[in-house]
């Protein structure tokens, strides 16, 4: 089951007081980027947040499950807890900061 428009509409509203958040499509379903680190996934219309130490210890309780087949776990984060804005952006904020910055990519090499 592929993830809802109205499902990645809700998260970013609710979030929006973490930062710069977006989500890019991938593969029919959304990776959740803020400050242009990849911060986690929404598939199947439910939030799965990178693991950090600062992130699992804001969201405990939080299971951990892989976002699909052949993932490594993520922090899944269930939808009854999306309804606290603050709450939400503070994760975000915290599993962002202790992520590295990604590397630029080479420029493709033309042939």
């Amino acid at each position: 089951m592929a993830t809802q428009q109205r499902t990645v509409d809700y998260l970013l509203e609710q979030a929006s007081g973490a930062g710069a958040l977006s989500t890019k499509p991938m593969f029919g379903e959304y990776g959740v980027y803020l400050d242009g680190k990849m911060i986690g996934s929404i598939c199947d219309d439910q939030l799965y947040v990178k693991p950090t130490a600062s992130g699992r210890l804001h969201a405990e309780p939080v299971s951990e499950a892989p976002p699909y087949p052949g993932a490594k776990p993520h922090l899944l984060i269930e939808a009854d807890r999306w309804d606290d804005a603050e709450w939400l952006g503070n994760l975000l904020r915290a599993t962002a900061a202790e992520l590295p910055i990604p590397k630029p990519r080479k420029p493709k090499r033309s042939t």
